[in-house]
């Protein structure tokens, strides 16, 4: 299959309209063609005008590993054009950046899932283009999640950095399919254009997303493989928590533990609050050590979440309600566990992370409440999934 970037290479026709056009490219190191060119050098070899760089969250070089670490700018040292930080100084572009170009292409690697903050990005360049009269074009990629739909919607005065709109956790688009969305919710006035890829067939095994014929490489460095971007729905929201997520370990947002659990309880606990919520994976007891971040240096035990394999199973794997599950089932455990951490998380000062991170506090009053059943968060998720999956329809280009 070709990805939106092979196809504006191999087709004069398509970059026709950028001739004689200064062009702008928001990228990261996953930006890359199908022989592992980056986009940057592919453009500039065909001839187009490239006159500035921005980078996302974990900048350009994808370098820098924790969240709230900001990226400076620079200047690219090998074409000596400037190279802007979205999430440096500021998350929006500045003014002054948008004279730098006519056209901004956007050829982000996402995961599929609202809070990655490239979801956030592209709106912020889509408000600015439409306020400064520029282009933008999305250069599209598969959502290696797929199309399921999982989570409960963004709530009105929810809205933040990892919460760019009412939509649920698990979105199940392209980002060019969600540059559409943005462009009608918002009622953006511009010049929008996705050059949609060819072949990508989201429905299909044994990627259902991400096509067997093509490298994975880490968009951000924590997202190390297409299994991360499966689970990554619910595991996100460990950092909302005392729980580690695996940063600090080879396989971070794919497990989860701490020193202080019984991983077997744990499961064990978790098969009877809702063992629907645990099909179409493997979850797997094991133990970690992380050596940065929460719990550095002591030995957690924990699950490791396999959404691959002989096991999985696309369409019943739910990674927002198996975390869920996970959290009720330490509350019934240990009642008093101190499992939400309080800290500014993405320059949100006065919320509880967790909160932030769902857009809303419906999934942790549902832990916390002690009569709580599996069928109130059922309750809570299913009508907004159901409401998400019939306004994506519009949007949707495969």
């Amino acid at each position: 299959m070709n990805f939106g970037i092979d196809r504006l290479l191999a087709d004069p026709d398509l970059r026709r309209p950028l001739e004689g056009k200064r062009v702008a490219l928001l990228a990261h190191p996953a930006s890359v063609t199908a022989d592992l060119t980056h986009s940057l050098d592919a453009l500039i070899a065909v001839g187009l005008n490239v006159t500035a760089l921005f980078g996302p969250q974990h900048g350009v070089r994808g370098d820098l590993q924790d969240n709230m670490v900001e990226s400076p700018d620079y200047t690219d040292p090998t074409y000596g054009m400037p190279v802007f930080s979205l999430y440096g100084e500021v998350r929006r572009p500045r003014g002054q950046w948008m004279g730098t170009f006519d056209v901004l292409l956007v050829d982000l690697q996402d995961v599929g899932c609202r809070i990655y903050t490239f979801v956030t990005t592209l709106l912020y360049v889509l408000e600015a283009a439409a306020e400064h009269g520029k282009a933008v074009w999305v250069l599209d990629r598969p959502n290696p999640a797929g199309r399921p739909v999982e989570g409960t919607t963004l709530l009105p005065g929810w809205e933040s950095f990892v919460g760019a709109g009412p939509m649920p956790m698990r979105h199940g688009m392209t980002l060019g399919e969600l540059g559409r969305w943005f462009v009608e919710q918002y009622k953006l006035d511009l010049d929008y254009r996705v050059v949609e890829m060819e072949g990508w067939r989201p429905d299909d095994a044994p990627g259902f997303g991400w096509p067997a014929d093509r490298v994975w490489i880490n968009p951000s460095p924590n997202a190390a493989n297409v299994n991360m971007a499966r689970a990554y729905a619910g595991t996100v929201m460990l950092e909302g928590t005392t729980l580690s997520e695996g940063r600090g370990t080879t396989r971070p947002l794919e497990v989860f533990g701490a020193p202080d659990i019984d991983a077997g309880e744990v499961l064990a606990a978790m098969g009877r609050i809702a063992p629907q919520w645990l099909a179409g994976c493997t979850l797997r007891p094991l133990w970690f050590q992380p050596t940065f971040h929460k719990h550095v240096g002591q030995l957690c035990a924990g699950l490791f979440i396999h959404a691959e394999g002989a096991a999985y199973d696309h369409a019943a794997f739910r990674p927002w309600r198996l975390q869920a599950c996970a959290f009720k089932a330490i509350r019934q455990i240990a009642p008093d566990y101190p499992l939400w951490r309080d800290f500014p998380y993405e320059y949100e000062f006065d919320k509880l992370a967790i909160d932030v991170i769902n857009g809303g506090s419906g999934l942790r009053e549902w832990v916390d409440d002690p009569a709580a059943m599996a069928g109130d968060l059922e309750a809570l998720a299913e009508p907004d999934e159901a409401a998400w999956v019939k306004e994506r329809r519009a949007f949707l280009l495969y």
